[in-house]
């Protein structure tokens, strides 16, 4: 296993992260806690995870097999880098409810308790903020963080899906606070999603955060979804579906199967190796429903792309280019 810091921290981290959002919705809690066996057996120490996870009326519920897992003891919890996040409403009786959401000092408390107990441990490593709250103040956002940092509730904050304006807001009043502020942002990113190089990444860079994309196969869509369609019948789904609608996007796929294919390369693979080439990248988020994908993913972590392919793949994918540049002269 690869291993790097989590942006200005002194935190060790693995170069991939392993995206618990499936278990309980699609994994059973049995096959969750094989697949975090095997993720911490092969050295992947970094595990996401939100408050929100199991959705609908089991919101919450991936945290608790995260839980269960941690109480079997034999040194899970101390090897794991926990992270988990705050925003959604967590309302009970399956209704929203007023101060159940968001990033009031208020919610912030609640939801850390309420994340504790059913991860069953007495701290997080990494709380964050799952969206931007545009109703809350940052000097009371990190009022309540510094709170829990001095009860040791929490180590690190992080931001997820935050613009490149909010990131700075953030860390400028953390500063002024005397805070360490954000150290990391989890964001969509990927080789047909690079809007982030605008003005996310360049902003994560500017203040130490290290970036962890999410998405990192597009729903799929970088996956090898056209040659599976073709080989097994296995119809695309989801986002990768509405993607491949637009005639435009399904000849750039194809291009870039056709492109791996000519070199022999799997797309998943070369999908998650591409990102950890990029500047910037702490490691993507990998969401495994089987141990076959795990080890997929984690052929990633070895696979070096070669000059051609990764000027290939900007052809075929390019990115938005740098701020100002790509809209201004």
């Amino acid at each position: 296993m690869k291993y790097t810091q989590l942006g200005r921290t002194g935190l060790k981290v693995s170069r991939l992260v392993l995206g618990t959002m499936n278990f309980g919705p699609q994994t059973d809690e049995p096959t969750s806690h094989s697949l975090m066996d095997a993720a911490l057996g092969a050295g992947l120490n970094f595990f996401d995870t939100a408050n929100v996870y199991g959705w609908g009326e089991n919101k919450g519920r991936t945290e608790e097999i995260i839980g269960t897992w941690f109480a079997q003891g034999g040194g899970r919890r101390d090897k794991t880098v926990l992270a988990t996040k705050v925003y959604g409403n967590m309302g009970t009786d399956g209704a929203p409810w007023p101060n159940h959401d968001r990033l009031s000092a208020l919610n912030i408390r609640r939801a850390v308790e309420a994340s504790l107990k059913r991860l069953q441990t007495d701290y997080i490593d990494l709380y964050q903020f799952h969206h931007v709250d545009r109703r809350t103040p940052f000097e009371e956002i990190w009022q309540a963080v510094d709170v829990l940092i001095q009860q040791g509730k929490i180590l690190y904050a992080g931001s997820s899906n935050f613009p490149g304006y909010k990131i700075a807001q953030a860390n400028e009043t953390a500063a002024r606070r005397g805070g360490v502020g954000l150290v990391s942002e989890q964001c969509i990113y990927n080789l047909a999603e690079r809007r982030a190089e605008m003005e996310v990444i360049p902003a994560a860079q500017e203040y130490g955060l290290g970036v962890i994309p999410w998405s990192p196969l597009h729903g799929g869509l970088l996956g090898g979804v056209i040659k599976k369609e073709v080989e097994g019948g296995r119809r695309a789904s989801g986002r990768s579906a509405d993607a491949l609608a637009n005639t435009a996007v399904r000849a750039q796929v194809q291009a870039y199967e056709d492109l791996l294919d000519k070199h022999g390369l799997e797309p998943g693979e070369t999908a998650l190796a591409w990102l950890l080439t990029r500047p910037g990248v702490t490691g993507p988020i990998v969401g495994p429903r089987t141990a076959e994908q795990l080890e997929s993913a984690l052929r990633a972590l070895e696979l070096e792309l070669s000059e051609e392919v990764l000027s290939a793949l900007d052809e075929i994918f390019p990115g938005p280019g740098p701020s100002p540049e790509a809209f201004a002269w």
